[in-house]
C-alpha cells in the first residue's frame, strides 16, 4: 500500500467514525449500515453479541429511552494494515433525561477499540470493544418508564 492510500484510508475510517456518533445522537438507526458490517461482533460491556440487528437492538434499548445524547469521540489511532485496520477513539458520551432539558445527565467514558475490513463497499467495523473507564451521574436517564417517560 502506497502512503497516501494509507492516508486516505485513515481519512475514511476517522470520518466512518464521526458517522457513527451521528448517527447514534440523530436516533438515525438505518445509518448503522453505513459503518458497521451485518457480521460484525461487538461487546459494549455486556457480553458478546453478533449481528447489526443485535447492534441496533442494544443501541435503541438505551437511546430510544432518553432524551438528547452527545457521542464525543477524541484521541483516534488508525494503524492500517492492506485491507484491515484497528482504530482507538475515546469516547465521552453524555445522556440526557428525556423531555426535561434541564433535568438528569448521564455520561459514560471509555474507549471504542474497533476491527475494520475493507469490504466491497467501502471500510466496515467487523468487531468493536467498548471498555469503559467511569460513569457518572444518574443512570435512570437510560431506563424505559423512569417517572412516567418512554
Amino acid at each position: 500500500m502506497s502512503d497516501l492510500q494509507t492516508l486516505l484510508d485513515e481519512r475514511e475510517i476517522v470520518r466512518k467514525l464521526g458517522r457513527f456518533a451521528r448517527i447514534l445522537d440523530n436516533k438515525e438507526w438505518t445509518g448503522l449500515p453505513d459503518v458497521f458490517a451485518h457480521d460484525l461482533s461487538f461487546d459494549y460491556g455486556q457480553g458478546e453479541r453478533a449481528g447489526i440487528a443485535a447492534l441496533e437492538d442494544q443501541m435503541r434499548q438505551y437511546l430510544d429511552v432518553c432524551g438528547p445524547t452527545q457521542h464525543l469521540l477524541g484521541s483516534i489511532m488508525v494503524d492500517v494494515n492492506g485491507h484491515e485496520a484497528v482504530s482507538r477513539s475515546y469516547v465521552q458520551a453524555r445522556h440526557q433525561r428525556r423531555a426535561d432539558p434541564v433535568g438528569g445527565i448521564f455520561d459514560s467514558t471509555g474507549e471504542y477499540v474497533d476491527r475494520w475490513q475493507r469490504r466491497e463497499e467501502s471500510w466496515r467495523i467487523v468487531r468493536r470493544d467498548a471498555i469503559w473507564f467511569l460513569h457518572s451521574g444518574d443512570p435512570a436517564v437510560l431506563a424505559a418508564n423512569v417517572g412516567g417517560l418512554g
